[in-house]
């Protein structure tokens, strides 16, 4: 369906404007009309990552006004495979001010605001209320959950996106004209069910793929043209080359914008909402959790341990803690890992960051096996405190 333009259109364009945006006047959809819409509108973008790259590139191109950059991280050399808006010089710059100066390398008229803060739930509501539109970068259930409650509370419109390894997902929530991310999936997935892409890998340029989807859903809101992914989710497979969209319905039972809400207001923790780890992996790890350091001691005493790194075979691959047998979260979900466990000697488990093998060690306790333990920060904590000389990922 198609819907009323976002934003009213801006008094004129400069001749500078007139030449920069020469392309959009020409075509009839746009023209000088859309065009000054786009120099109208505000637009947030949550996350300058992957997804927020080439959203902030191409919005910053296309002549949005005003363009707000929320992100309170770093740039990571591990970031420069997919998040083009940053280069090497800019490691260990702030993201926001690091893709702030490339917005305006793109395009100086551009009004570029940077929130370099976490979003919370302290936040979100005032920063949400001074834009028109949000597009959603975001990596997280926690953010995705507070990003759709903000905009559905405040009625305002949000473009999301989602990838992982070699697939996309692209919709346009606004409950005002069809349904909410909560609509789509009213509850998060259960902890460590759904691997992040720090876990699972992403294919760089899938960021612009989806990316690219997201600023043009952006720029048929703001000038009312074309009929938008209201209602509708966008599914890319770039191994198959394929696209399909799936029509999502309105759901009437939704707790946020259905016909009898019970959510009317920000939830006071997303992450427990959403949880990073089980309440089974909390209890198992509680009591039970070395640090990296405290390995190396074991390793350098000689004590009888079984190492196990709980990851992928790719990861495994980057780096590896000395000593340590592979044998995959997977392995442990299904059973199959039970059997590899020597019964005399003591389990130590690791992972990446923890949370995987926090989850391993509640199924290894659950087995009988009491002195487990796991190692809290898993191997990027053994990088940094023990040997880093190491690569991380």
């Amino acid at each position: 369906m198609s819907l009323p333009p976002l934003v009213e259109p801006a008094a004129e364009l400069t001749v500078d404007e007139v030449r920069r945006y020469s392309r959009h006047l020409i075509i009839p959809d746009v023209g000088m009309a859309g065009q000054k819409r786009l120099k109208n509108a505000k637009v947030l973008c949550v996350g300058a990552g992957g997804l927020g790259s080439p959203a902030l590139m191409y919005l910053a191109a296309a002549g949005v006004g005003t363009l707000g950059i929320i992100d309170f991280d770093v740039v990571d050399e591990s970031n420069l495979q997919r998040q083009i808006i940053h280069g090497q010089s800019d490691v260990g710059r702030l993201k926001a001010e690091s893709a702030a100066a490339t917005v305006r390398e793109i395009n100086p008229l551009v009004d570029v605001v940077i929130h370099n803060v976490a979003l919370s739930t302290d936040n979100v509501m005032e920063i949400f209320s001074g834009y028109d539109l949000i597009v959603d970068g975001t990596d997280n259930f926690a953010t995705r959950y507070m990003v759709n409650d903000a905009a559905v509370l405040l009625g305002k419109p949000y473009v999301w996106g989602s990838i992982y390894r070699f697939d996309g997902q692209a919709s346009v929530f606004w409950a005002e004209h069809g349904p909410c991310y909560r609509c789509l999936y009213p509850e998060p997935p259960p902890p460590g069910m759904v691997p992040s892409c720090a876990e699972g890998g992403v294919l760089g340029v899938l960021c612009a793929s989806i990316g690219s989807i997201q600023v043009n859903e952006a720029i048929k809101l703001l000038t009312g043209i074309g009929e938008p992914l209201v209602g509708r989710l966008m599914i890319y497979d770039a191994l198959e080359m394929k696209y399909r969209d799936v029509k999502v319905r309105k759901d009437p039972e939704c707790v946020l914008c259905g016909k009898n809400p019970t959510v009317t207001e920000l939830l006071e923790d997303y992450e427990a909402f959403c949880g990073t780890i089980s309440d089974e992996a909390a209890q198992a790890a509680s009591g039970s959790t070395i640090t990296a350091l405290e390995l190396k001691e074991m390793q350098d005493k000689g004590e009888d341990i079984f190492l196990i790194d709980v990851r992928e075979q790719g990861e495994y691959e980057i780096v590896s803690i000395p000593g340590a047998t592979l044998i995959p979260k997977g392995e442990f979900l299904n059973g199959s890992a039970l059997e590899k466990l020597p019964q005399d000697k003591r389990i130590v488990l690791h992972c990446k960051s923890g949370a995987r093998s926090a989850e391993a060690l509640a199924i290894v306790k659950n087995a009988g096996f009491a002195d487990a333990v796991h190692v809290g920060g898993g191997v990027l904590s053994w990088v940094k405190t023990v040997d880093p000389s190491l690569p991380t990922y």
